[in-house]
């Protein structure tokens, strides 16, 4: 299972979670704590203390936003669903 090492107050961690939604990607969230300096664990499991991160079931990780976007857009196909959630998630933020 793909694991995102993530904080749902990370705007980079939202981003990654509404494409993994998008593209129909099952994943386990794992929290870090706030502080960098309390991010032990998610820095032997993967080697850094930044967010987010996604890791694969071979423990290959990819850090950071971009990085993981590039990623995602280059090994995954865009189900049709992809615009519904986009369209969604515009009408849930604009009733905000």
């Amino acid at each position: 299972m793909i694991e995102l090492f993530q904080a749902e107050w990370c705007p980079s961690s939202h981003r990654v979670r509404e494409r993994l939604t998008e593209l129909g990607i099952d994943y386990v969230n794992r929290q870090v704590p706030p502080a960098r300096e309390d991010r032990r664990a998610l820095r032997r499991a993967v080697g850094t203390d930044s967010i987010p991160v996604l890791r694969f079931e071979d423990c290959r990780a990819i850090v950071g936003e971009e990085n993981i976007l590039r990623y995602l857009g280059a090994h995954f196909v865009e189900p049709l669903e992809a615009k519904q959630h986009r369209k969604r998630a515009a009408e849930v933020i604009a009733a905000a």
